[in-house]
């Protein structure tokens, strides 16, 4: 059995730990509200500028672009939206596994594609497996702008255009709930499946359907890359506040069952000591 000192040294460094992260699931709480409310104030946005890619793509057979036709694959990027630390529960294993999964499964040598790494936990796993990370993006802040990731969602789109690649995937964590983030695969170009949206509406154009296409499909490209962005940045909020709050639950237990576990201990020792007192007085009559 630990002696007494053993177990009060463990009792007291577990109540310093659950200090700890019950600060950090405080921190997470206050800046998941943040980003939830981000995340939700950006779906408006981004259903309305949909229907109207949608309806100008589909709407006129005269209407074309390069990032509306597929072409034979000889390269595929895959976007991966991961945090830049852990201390998040299964968020950034979840898709990671998820996104290198689908990768084995597709291509038969890491020539066949390359990742785009938004997050430092990410762009590490995957250099480490020698895989290509053609571009990267870390540090950004728990409540980004569009400002931030502006130049990277440009070249992605960039590079689909100029054939570098010829199809891009996205994975990250898809915000549904504070209790729940689903990992998500969306293609994201080429844009074709903008057919699937029913809703049509007539709209005058000026200047022609082309014109507009050429502007308004790679600014719709690059916001469904912030719109992931902020989906992910609420569910790692969202995971880490709930790690946190497990670890602090998990600590409270501990400390409990170590309490438990010094006061029996303590017992013992009084409960010697009073023996080989009433011992000794014994042997003294």
């Amino acid at each position: 059995m630990a002696s007494l000192r053993d177990i009060k040294t463990r009792i007291t460094s577990t109540k310093k730990t659950s200090q700890i992260t019950k600060a950090m699931q405080m921190v997470s709480a206050s800046k998941f509200s943040r980003a939830e409310a981000n995340a939700k104030s950006f779906v408006p946005y981004m259903e309305k500028i949909q229907e109207v890619v949608a309806n100008i793509a589909v709407g006129s057979s005269d209407a074309s672009h390069p990032m509306l036709t597929s072409r034979p694959i000889k390269k595929t990027a895959y976007i991966v939206i991961t945090s830049d630390r852990g201390l998040a529960g299964a968020y950034n294993s979840n898709v990671i596994r998820g996104a290198y999964q689908a990768m084995q499964k597709r291509h038969k040598s890491t020539d066949e594609f390359t990742v785009i790494a938004i997050g430092r936990v990410g762009r590490d796993f995957f250099v480490k497996r020698g895989i290509s990370v053609s571009l990267e993006i870390a540090g950004l802040s728990d409540q980004p702008s569009f400002a931030e990731i502006k130049d990277i969602a440009n070249a992605t789109v960039n590079m689909f255009a100029d054939g570098t690649y010829d199809e891009l995937y996205m994975w990250y964590n898809h915000f549904v709930s504070a209790i729940q983030h689903d990992v998500t695969e969306k293609k994201l170009l080429p844009l074709t499946d903008l057919a699937a949206n029913k809703k049509q509406t007539s709209y005058e154009f000026e200047p022609s359907q082309e014109d507009i296409l050429e502007v308004l499909l790679p600014q719709y490209a690059e916001s469904l890359i912030y719109g992931a962005l902020l989906d992910g940045k609420a569910s790692e909020h969202s995971a880490r506040m709930t790690a946190m709050k497990n670890a602090t639950d998990n600590a409270k237990e501990l400390i409990d069952s170590l309490t438990l576990s010094y006061n029996r201990a303590r017992q013992a020792a009084i409960t010697q000591e009073i023996t080989e007192i009433v011992g000794g007085a014994a042997a003294l009559e």
